[in-house]
């Protein structure tokens, strides 16, 4: 880690870990408000926040989180049921947290006032109902008794350093009940040889409360291998003690310039720390900031190229075919190794969908499940980063138009709780990303006069129920009959189609009536190295994506000379439409000989490219288009080729759509009889 890296900074990063772990464990706990594994996981995040905010100069989420801490203490206690309110409550708490984290500036301190108002009234009802609903306590039923404990216990002199502050751990014991302190300096240094950063103090503590035991060491829980702990009963009962770490001990393992609180995380699925503690092993995985996954991802894609212009000098007789082709194994390991470093299982990015849903069956009124398939499905981060708006709409679209409320599905035989389903899979070189719902279907009447009212499609017009479905993603296109916080205003899908396609990527459609719907969004891998396609159309060169090619066939004499109004090729009794790229391109000159097809395809359309000469394979290092030609159509980005001039990438999906729009554009324009 940089070691001018930013405290605060270092923080939000581990805030935003132990904040989605409190997120999973509350969601779970509706599901599950007996576990007490859960009631520990989220106690745990929200004790580690405190401490290391306090640490790191956030005292007011030290400050807040101490009282939500201490509130959802009682639930720890039994005193207090985890149930769907409490939930709701503690979920909003935690974006509270989050907020005064991320945003400190712009957080109204009033919201968590009212957050903590609601906590402490939803207690107070629960205990003013405690008599109605809790049976009175027989006369047989011993009184919690008061016991005195004796603790002695000192640090390890780098506790400190580890994120721990015992001032805190202190306060903490007080809160127990009456604990009378004593410190021992004996082994402070003279002032002229303190380090700032060493724990010197020892202490002795006389507590006398009425919690058990087991309530002392939670609140050393954190720092149970850092420290020497000995606890005495006082009043006759058997002695206690438990030892850690000798003074003698080795230091803890910790990265060198790594402030970042260290506490051990033991939530089932948690991210592990940099350093596992005790045992002095370090862990196989680190933290590395995104911008040096970036330019290490540029200094590739340069070795790429570099390769790329050997293996054309190697192939002239330079004598160099050697080294090309060691550079090549290298470059081959290199590009795959840092594809690795960037693929990130997809499951960090569904896992963010579960309060989604959540918020989505209170608002609407619904019973809405969620299920989860193909976690562990690796994506590039990059795409990850995308992803997460498009699915969101998608998503949100399912649960307001696809998913029936309760009454209606019931009166149609169905379960009262919707589901929707999120599945990861992989497909070749593509990822399919699937979105699916047990609602009502999407209805292509609905979907063709609201079409037909919007302009978007000629009264009347021939189209398949597939062509129809593609509607739902036209800017503005929605079916909604009024204008609410989630749907009516026809943005969503929109938002949908142009991520999805900016990616590279489509989306197919399939829905029956009644059962549901499912979207599934088709993406390669990554967006940064690709294999393509290279072609030749006049004197330029394009790439395109491997992915998309399905075949290549020459193009007979026959079709060549037809009318170019209406082009078509018959593959094994398949009409396909072509396009001429030399007049789309507008390139001057006459055609080759012996012009090629190149068949792509995207979600269940196929179109042939004709071009003049097929070069081969090529590993395309995708660049983006300056802000000048960001907009230029048919194009995705651009590559550079061996010998130093540059290859536009063709937009296959853009491509497709200008084929079928111009193919319709002849049929309604030709007469029947031509």
């Amino acid at each position: 880690m940089n070691e001018n890296a930013d405290p605060a900074e270092i923080f939000r990063q581990e805030s935003a870990e132990l904040l989605e772990q409190l997120e999973q464990a509350l969601l779970d706990l509706e599901q599950r408000p007996g576990d007490h594994d859960l009631i520990d996981t989220a106690f745990r995040a929200l004790h580690t926040i405190k401490g290391s905010g306090a640490m790191f100069g956030f005292e007011q989420v030290a400050a807040f989180t101490h009282e939500f801490e201490s509130a959802f203490d009682r639930v720890r206690k039994g005193e207090a049921a985890p149930d769907q309110e409490l939930i709701a409550i503690a979920l909003n708490a935690k974006d509270f947290i989050r907020s005064q984290i991320e945003r400190p500036e712009e957080t109204d301190a009033v919201i968590g006032v009212c957050i903590l108002a609601d906590l402490r009234k939803l207690f107070a009802d629960a205990q003013a109902r405690a008599p109605i609903e809790t049976p009175p306590a027989t006369a047989t039923e011993p009184a919690a008794k008061s016991a005195t404990w004796r603790l002695s216990f000192r640090f390890n002199k780098d506790v400190l350093v580890n994120g721990s502050n015992p001032l805190l751990l202190l306060d903490e014991l007080r809160g127990l009940g009456d604990c009378r302190v004593t410190v021992h300096c004996d082994h402070v240094p003279p002032l002229g040889e303190m380090e700032p950063d060493v724990c010197y103090l020892e202490w002795e503590a006389v507590l006398t409360m009425a919690h058990p035991r087991s309530a002392i060491d939670d609140v050393f829980m954190f720092v149970a291998d850092d420290m020497e702990l000995k606890v005495e009963a006082v009043d006759g009962a058997a002695a206690e003690s438990t030892v850690a770490a000798p003074e003698t001990a080795a230091p803890i393992p910790q990265a060198a310039a790594s402030p970042a609180p260290a506490h051990p995380d033991h939530a089932t699925g948690a991210a592990e720390t940099s350093a596992k503690r005790g045992g002095g092993t370090e862990t196989s995985t680190i933290r590395v900031p995104a911008e040096r996954l970036d330019e290490m991802m540029d200094r590739v894609g340069e070795l790429v190229i570099a390769q790329a212009r050997l293996s054309q000098l190697a192939s002239a007789g330079g004598g160099t075919k050697g080294v090309a082709e060691e550079i090549e194994r290298l470059t081959s390991a290199l590009r795959d190794a840092m594809m690795g470093i960037r693929m990130v299982p997809i499951g960090s990015l569904f896992g963010r969908f579960r309060r989604l849903v959540h918020d989505l069956s209170r608002d609407l009124g619904k019973e809405i499940d969620l299920t989860t398939a193909g976690e562990e499905t690796e994506l590039d981060k990059t795409m990850i980063e995308r992803l997460a708006d498009p699915l969101v709409h998608v998503i949100r679209n399912s649960a307001d138009h696809g998913l029936e409320d309760a009454e209606t599905r019931v009166a149609a035989g169905k379960p009262p709780a919707g589901n929707i389903s999120l599945v990861a899979r992989h497909a070749g070189a593509e990822v399919l990303i699937s979105v699916s719902d047990n609602g009502r279907g999407l209805d292509a009447k609905r979907i063709r006069a609201k079409a037909e009212e919007n302009g978007l499609i000629a009264a009347g017009a021939a189209l398949s129920d597939a062509e129809l479905y593609q509607l739902i993603f036209q800017p503005g296109f929605s079916t909604a009959k009024e204008v609410s916080a989630l749907s009516g205003r026809g943005v969503g899908l929109d938002v949908v189609k142009r991520t999805i396609e900016g990616m590279r990527g489509s989306f197919d459609i399939a829905t029956q009536p009644g059962k549901g719907t499912e979207i599934t969004l088709r993406l390669p891998l990554t967006l940064a190295i690709i294999e393509g396609l290279l072609v030749r159309v006049a004197d330029a060169r394009y790439a395109i994506p491997l992915t998309a090619v399905e075949e290549c066939v020459e193009l007979s004499d026959a079709d060549a000379t037809r009318s170019k109004g209406r082009s078509f090729l018959n593959i094994r009794g398949e009409l396909v439409p072509f396009l001429r790229l030399r007049e789309l391109f507008d390139e001057p000159g006459d055609p080759d000989a012996h012009q090629k097809v190149v068949i792509v395809a995207a979600a269940d359309t196929r179109v042939g490219l004709v071009v003049d000469q097929i070069i081969g394979s090529h590993q395309t290092v995708i660049k983006s288009l300056s802000k000048l030609h960001a907009d230029v159509p048919s194009f995705s980005g651009a590559t550079i080729l061996g010998d130093g001039a540059v290859a536009l990438i063709l937009d296959v999906p853009h491509l497709i759509a200008l084929g079928q729009a111009r193919e319709t554009r002849i049929q309604s324009s030709t007469p029947e009889f031509a």
